[in-house]
Formats: C-alpha cells, sequence, structure tokens
C-alpha cells in the first residue's frame, strides 16, 4: 500500500507545479456593449468631393443599433453626428489620423471616445478601423474598435481624377471592452 500513495503522491506534486507556473490573467477583458450592422455610417459632402482639394460642408451620421451590453441590459442603441467644413479631396478619404467623438446611447448616457484611424482599400471596399480609449462617460477607460466597411468604387475613381464623391455610406461594428 505505501507504494500506492507514492505512486499518486507523484501526479499530484506535479498537477500543483503546473498550477504553480501557469500565469492566469488576473482579470480578463470583458465586452462591455457590441453593435453590429445594420449599424451605419453616412457622410455626405457639398459639394462633391473631387481629387483637387477644395472647402466642402461636411454632415456625418452614425447610428448603432442593435447593441447588447451585459452590464447595461436597457442599451440598445446609439448615434453620433458631426457637421462642419474643411478642405477635402477624394484623396483625404485615404488618409490615417486621431479622432475624438461623442455617442449619445438610447439610456440618455453619453461616452466620449478618442481614437486612431486607419484606412484600407480592401478589394471593392473601403475599410476604416478606429482603435482608442472611452475617455469619458458611460464604460470610461474601456478599450474601443470600431470597424467602418463601405464600397470603394466611388473613391477609386475619383483619385484617378475620373468622378466625385458625393456620399459615403457603410456598415458599422462597434465594440466596447474593459480592459
Amino acid at each position: 500500500m505505501p507504494r500506492m500513495s507514492r505512486l499518486l503522491a507523484v501526479p499530484s506534486s506535479l498537477v500543483l507545479l503546473v498550477a504553480l507556473f501557469v500565469s492566469v490573467p488576473a482579470s480578463a477583458a470583458v465586452l462591455d456593449v457590441t453593435c453590429v450592422p445594420p449599424s451605419s455610417d453616412l457622410v455626405t459632402y457639398d459639394p462633391a468631393l473631387t481629387v483637387t482639394p477644395r472647402n466642402v460642408a461636411i454632415t456625418a451620421t452614425t447610428t448603432y443599433g442593435p447593441c447588447v451590453s451585459a452590464g447595461v441590459p436597457g442599451l440598445t442603441s446609439g448615434s453620433r453626428t458631426f457637421q462642419g467644413t474643411g478642405s477635402r479631396s477624394c484623396l483625404s478619404l485615404l488618409s490615417t489620423g486621431t479622432e475624438t467623438f461623442t455617442i449619445t446611447w438610447n439610456t440618455g448616457q453619453t461616452s466620449t471616445v478618442s481614437v486612431s484611424k486607419i484606412v484600407n482599400v480592401v478589394g471593392a471596399a473601403l475599410v476604416v478601423t478606429f482603435t482608442g480609449t472611452v475617455t469619458s462617460g458611460l464604460f470610461a477607460g474601456d478599450a474601443v474598435l470600431q470597424t467602418v466597411t463601405g464600397p470603394s468604387a466611388g473613391i477609386t475613381l475619383c483619385t484617378l481624377g475620373l468622378g466625385t464623391v458625393s456620399s459615403i455610406s457603410s456598415l458599422v461594428t462597434l465594440e466596447i471592452t474593459s480592459v
């Protein structure tokens, strides 16, 4: 019988050693809110963008929904809007940069986010990826990942001097994750 106890002690000791050396994160990231298509983004330019920069009026509306949040069960949708003017061309649509914007949720709460923007043309799609942080409001301190995907054909033709861009309509996914 003592031999059997020694045989059982070896596997038990190995399990204990493995448990001591396997690192487990102190806390795993939690998806606080996710919004999927038909979440959408519509940006209009007046006058339409050409290959030559000129001053244009810009109106942008992003509609988030349906959204799901485990921590805020009543949160089901959101939106953000922008109106402004600036010197733009269709080449501007392909530039990277940073942005700060505020999402107003259907609960009346807001989340202000600061993000970096990376633009890629992938086949026939214009894919804009925003990564950053919620700087204030609901989900403050959380990580943000937003992907905006729309058609690239009109932009490509415009950059070649073969057309204009008066609007871009895209689908949106948004994830806000605690860190």
